[in-house]
Order: structure tokens, then C-alpha cells, then sequence
């Protein structure tokens, strides 16, 4: 695979770097097939600015540059603005800069933008977001809009896009694996035996075997990092959520046995408990 390794890869990243899978994939997802000798050119940023985004893909293929982000975590509307800025990057670093002053007009590839979701919120088959929708929109009489990015948003989950998953063999794998590591992490509290598992699981099944066998070790490493600021930061969200109910509760039940040993009768603990809480969500003025 032609990948650079100094960048901070992902599974999905590393996976789809290949050249002719990436080709097969693009061709899944804008329902068009592409020869095998139509060339793909991966320009996807490593500078600093970008080093945390681990799951993107930016690449130019026949004429159009591409802009390919595999999402785990809640889709945001703010993800147009976050792909402008991208790839004002990208072009800058694809056109040689000299050329901007010159008289002739620069030919530039078509821009597209491409996420692929496969988080556990509830999302539909397909969603367009537009840079548009978050602007403020100006007073007086409507106008057309001066700058626009669309982006596409498809849910690789299994269930969804049932069609897109059929043309790409490697996108199918890769949704069932998600799958397979999100089910093991579940009943394996030690990450790395569950990455494991879920690994020979797919193996056995015929399911992205040769990416597999030849690359295990670096995808669960792949895994340990990107899980752990994912999934793994979704579930200790949601355990904090549930710890700070119970430990509320349990503060609220101690005051309330105290102000009964003072004499307290029911409606009076009410009472106290009431105005107690309009003080805190009033930050107690």
C-alpha cells in the first residue's frame, strides 16, 4: 500500500489508501465504474494544522478532487465549514502558487465532499449538508449566496445503503468489522484481546482476510488509538452522565434523612429541597 506512514493513520484510512480499492470505492458511492487505468492521486494533508484528523482521504481522480472522511462519532453541521477549510489547505499545497498572479485562469479539479458515517446514533441512509445553512442570513432582500460547500453524507452501517455496500466489497468489510469490534468490545473489557477477536472473526469469515492477515498487528494498534478517542470517549461520557445521576440521588436521599431526624415534616423537606434547587440553576442569586 502506498501509504505514508509518518501520518497518523486509521483502519478506514490505511484500508482505502490503496489505489485501486479507493478507485472501487469512489465508484460505488457516484454509481459510476472507472477503468482500472484511470489514475488516482492521494494528496491527503500531514501538516500540523490537520495531524488529528486520522480519518480522511483526499485524492484526484479522473478530473475531480475528492475529499473522503469515514466519521464514528455524531455528524455535526458544522462539518462544511471544517471541509472549506480543508481544502483551502489542499489546494494550496496541489497549485503552484506563482500561477495565481498570472493572467490565465487556473484549471482546478472538481471539488466533492463525501463523509461516510458508521457511529450508534440513529442517522439516515443519506443526508446533504451545506455550508449555507449556518450563515447568518443578512436583512433586507433575499440573495443568492456568495460561497457554498455541499457535502454528502452516506451511513455505512449494516442495513443502510444496502446497494453502495454490494459495489465495494471493501466497504461491506469494513462496515462488518466496525461491527465485530463494537460487539467484542462489549463482553472483552481488555481492548487489545477484543480488537483480536474481532480480527480472526472477520479472518474466519471471509471478511477483509488479506487486509487482515497481512496488516493485524498495525490495525489493532490503529484501533487502540482511534477507539480509545471515539467509542471509548462516547462511553465514559455516557458512564459520567449515569454516575453523576446516581451520586445526585444518593446526596439528595442523605438530606433528606437528615432534615427528617431535625423534625422536618414532608412538605417543609419539599419545600427546602425546591428552593434549593431554583438557587443552583440560578447560580444561587
Amino acid at each position: 500500500m502506498g501509504t505514508n506512514r509518518e501520518y497518523k493513520d486509521s483502519v478506514f484510512s490505511f484500508l482505502f489508501s490503496d489505489p485501486d480499492i479507493l478507485r472501487g470505492l469512489y465508484g460505488a458511492l457516484e454509481g459510476v465504474a472507472l477503468s482500472p487505468d484511470v489514475p488516482i492521486s492521494i494528496n491527503t494533508l500531514t501538516d500540523v494544522f490537520f495531524k488529528d484528523q486520522i480519518n480522511d482521504l483526499s485524492f484526484t481522480v479522473d478530473n475531480r478532487l475528492v475529499v473522503l472522511i469515514e466519521h464514528q462519532s455524531t455528524i455535526n453541521p458544522n462539518m462544511p465549514i471544517r471541509l472549506l477549510m480543508y481544502i483551502a489547505r489542499v489546494y494550496e499545497k496541489i497549485i503552484d502558487r506563482k500561477k495565481i498572479f498570472a493572467s490565465k485562469s487556473i484549471p482546478l479539479p472538481w471539488p466533492e465532499f463525501i463523509v461516510l458515517y458508521n457511529g450508534t446514533a440513529p442517522y439516515p441512509d443519506q443526508r446533504t449538508l451545506k455550508l449555507s445553512d449556518t450563515f447568518i442570513k443578512p436583512g433586507g432582500a433575499a440573495r443568492p449566496v456568495d460561497l457554498e460547500l455541499t457535502v454528502k453524507v452516506y451511513n455505512i452501517n449494516t442495513g443502510h445503503n444496502e446497494g453502495i455496500l454490494k459495489k465495494s466489497e471493501e466497504l461491506n468489510g469494513y462496515s462488518v468489522f466496525v461491527d465485530k469490534v463494537r460487539e467484542y468490545t462489549k463482553t472483552i473489557p481488555d481492548s487489545k484481546h477484543a480488537f483480536r477477536e474481532a480480527i480472526n472473526d472477520c479472518i474466519e469469515h471471509n471478511i477483509l482476510r488479506e487486509f487482515l492477515e497481512s496488516h493485524a498487528a498495525e490495525v489493532i494498534n490503529m484501533l487502540l488509538t482511534e477507539w480509545s478517542t471515539e467509542e471509548w470517549g462516547e462511553v465514559q461520557r455516557e458512564e459520567g452522565r449515569e454516575e453523576g445521576w446516581v451520586k445526585g440521588r444518593e446526596k439528595t436521599l442523605h438530606e433528606v434523612l437528615e432534615l427528617l431526624k431535625q423534625g422536618y415534616k414532608a412538605e417543609q423537606i419539599e419545600a427546602k429541597l425546591s428552593a434549593k434547587t431554583k438557587g443552583t440553576e440560578t447560580g444561587g442569586k
